[in-house]
Parts: structure tokens; C-alpha cells; sequence
């Protein structure tokens, strides 16, 4: 994780498909460190606790802000691949 982006509140809770994802219940506090682009602009990337993967956004409501500096950068397929 290169940089906090910012932070939010779970307004509900969700279980992903795989291990990709990152599971949480709603009102848990959630870290961003990544907001897709591309085929997956609906997914960000972020953390709850020691636990990191991808969440849909629409799920987040955002209270705090770190940065508005975005930067784009290029990913491969073994970015998202589960082990």
C-alpha cells in the first residue's frame, strides 16, 4: 500500500467472491489505497485492520480525506490473482 487516500464508514456489510476481496460489516472503518479505473471503476482497494483487498465503492461513505493528489499506474494481470 503506497498511500492512504482516505477513509470511510461500511454502510453495509459485504462478504466478496474470492480471496481478492476484503469482507466487512457495516459501520466498520475502511482505509482506501487504491480506486480502480478501467474495466473496474466500481472497485477500490483499501484495508480493515490487518486485512486488505478490493470492495465495491458505492458501499463507503466517506468521512476523511488525505490526499486529492491522484496517480495513475499500471497494473498486470498477477496484480489480482488470488493464492
Amino acid at each position: 500500500c503506497a498511500e492512504l487516500m482516505c477513509r470511510g464508514k461500511a454502510m453495509k456489510d459485504f462478504k466478496g467472491p474470492d480471496c481478492r476481496f476484503v469482507n466487512f460489516k457495516k459501520g466498520e472503518t475502511v482505509y482506501v489505497y487504491y480506486k480502480l479505473i478501467g474495466k473496474s471503476t466500481e472497485l477500490w482497494a483499501g484495508s480493515i485492520g490487518s486485512d486488505f483487498g478490493y470492495f465495491p465503492k458505492d458501499l463507503l461513505d466517506i468521512n476523511h480525506n488525505y490526499t486529492n493528489e491522484e496517480l495513475e499506474l499500471p497494473t498486470d494481470e498477477t496484480d489480482f490473482v488470488c493464492f
